[in-house]
């Protein structure tokens, strides 16, 4: 279990693993360009997960993987929502810069939206397509549902998944927002075609071991490598189901992360059999903090805002050959990083015609000696607000309350008062920030006339196609 606190040296490994870390980084294990996987979860909290200190959830395949790998103690999602969040990883960019710090009318993109990813964009998934991996995305996309705006427009080989989050459906639990939203059917896509739905709460429960089998089969349909395996599960978020063999009582997020570490277990156990492991590199993260039951202690906030407990997201990487095991880095990385630092270790070349806020964090995940975090600075954002910067273990908000997250990670003392001057700091910098973005942001995607890919039911067409927003809102 790792320690509550973000003052952990970079580099935290005892001596017997250095032999271990001198040899996963000479030449002969960098030589061959690694498969790359991300595992992210959805609404997972900072502590939901025995590597990050839950009692509750027992996770002995995550365990494995902290033993195994390097734990990430101060990773950030660049937005506590969905959608941003996603933009940002994709892009390695804010996501304010991509034009999605939010959807067309709402926090995230809603079935039907008109917005979504450009393809313009230049993504990770194409990035590593161009270098000749092989590229599948299996789970919830939600950066756009319109033609010409799904996974396989935007990199990916193949995809099968959720256009957008598992709760946009008829059955929206809340009475209030359920007579408001009047969600379409759900659908399940392959590529761009409709191969099944999502009716009942039975149907929710199956949809983690779907995208699991489905990844399996793109891991071994694709040994000979390399490849990019992006599996965004659609489990933590609500409604909570679970198949039967995972429930413990009736706590249905304690069998949700019990059946997303059975699903970590199902991929490493692949890699293992295909004679892969050594050479794939998985990263397991979250796409923004928890809420709804989950565990952000010991931080302040959850999912939707600025706080640690929104952005400060549990990550996990393990690479056999090349990451030291067993080890810790505290030091300040983003998953915007991931598209530059993948881009390297597939020996890609990045687009030079666009900011890029992503740092390559190759040091930091194979704990090379005195590596730091490439990041001055790191903004915190809800929706298209600029609500905070940080810069080391300082962290101030727009509002001027400052914090020093090295003395107290959850937030709780305003200290502005007794630093004047790192306020007038910080406060330059977030003036500074956003005149950049202002003046370097990329347009977002749109679509004329958007339609929802299924019918709403019992409603007649056209109207039984309208968006989502267009009905909500009018």
């Amino acid at each position: 279990m790792i320690p509550k606190f973000p003052t952990l040296h970079l580099c935290l490994w005892s001596l017997f693993v250095t032999a271990a870390a001198t040899a996963a980084q000479s030449p002969a294990a960098s030589a061959a360009r690694p498969n790359l996987v991300i595992i992210n979860i959805d609404d997972l909290g900072y502590a939901d997960i025995g590597p990050f200190g839950s009692k509750k959830n027992k996770t002995p395949r995550l365990d494995r993987m902290a033993a195994e790998g390097r734990v990430f103690t101060s990773f950030y999602a660049a937005a506590p929502l969905c959608s941003p969040s996603r933009a940002a990883l994709m892009t390695g960019s804010y996501p304010r810069r991509v034009g999605l710090g939010r959807g067309s009318g709402h926090g995230v993109l809603f079935p039907g939206d008109d917005h979504a990813l450009n393809p313009n964009e230049i993504t990770i998934a194409e990035i590593l397509r161009d270098a000749g991996y092989a590229t599948g995305c299996f789970g919830k996309w939600h950066l756009g549902d319109q033609k010409g705006f799904l996974p396989t427009d935007q990199g990916f080989d193949e995809f099968y998944g959720l256009p957008y989050s598992n709760d946009m459906w008829p059955a929206y639990a809340n009475d209030n927002k359920a007579a408001r939203w009047k969600f379409p059917r759900l659908p399940i896509l392959r590529g761009s075609t409709v191969v099944g739905e999502i009716k009942t709460m039975e149907d929710q429960a199956d949809i983690c071991r779907q995208l699991t089998e489905e990844a399996i089969t793109f891991i071994r349909s694709q040994r000979a490598g390399p490849f990019f395996l992006y599996l965004p599960h659609v489990f933590v978020h609500p409604p909570r189901a679970a198949r039967p063999e995972f429930m413990t009582g009736d706590d249905l997020l304690q069998a949700q992360v019990r059946e997303v570490d059975w699903s970590l277990g199902q991929i490493l156990d692949c890699l293992a059999t295909e004679g892969l492991e050594k050479n794939t590199l998985v990263l397991f993260t979250s796409d923004n903090g928890g809420k709804l039951a989950s565990s952000n202690a010991p931080l302040r906030g959850t999912k939707g805002t600025a706080f640690e407990g929104g952005m400060r997201v549990p990550t996990i990487a393990r690479w056999p050959s090349a990451i030291p095991p067993g080890t810790v880095c505290s030091e300040l990385a983003t998953q915007m990083d991931l598209l530059p630092t993948f881009s390297s270790l597939a020996r890609a070349r990045l687009p030079a015609d666009r900011v890029i806020d992503g740092r390559d964090i190759g040091p930091l995940l194979l704990g090379r000696t005195g590596a730091q975090s490439p990041h001055a600075e790191f903004f915190y954002h809800q929706e298209n607000k600029l609500r905070a910067v940080r810069v080391g273990d300082w962290k101030l908000f727009d509002n001027g309350e400052l914090y020093h997250l090295g003395h107290d990670i959850g937030e709780t003392k305003n200290v502005a008062g007794a630093n004047p001057s790192i306020v007038s700091d910080l406060q330059a910098r977030l003036a500074r920030f956003e005149r950049d973005l202002a003046t370097a942001s990329r347009p977002v995607g749109i679509t004329p006339n958007p339609k929802t890919i299924l019918p709403r039911p019992g409603v007649d067409e056209p109207e039984a196609f309208r968006p989502t927003l267009h009905i909500s809102t009018r």
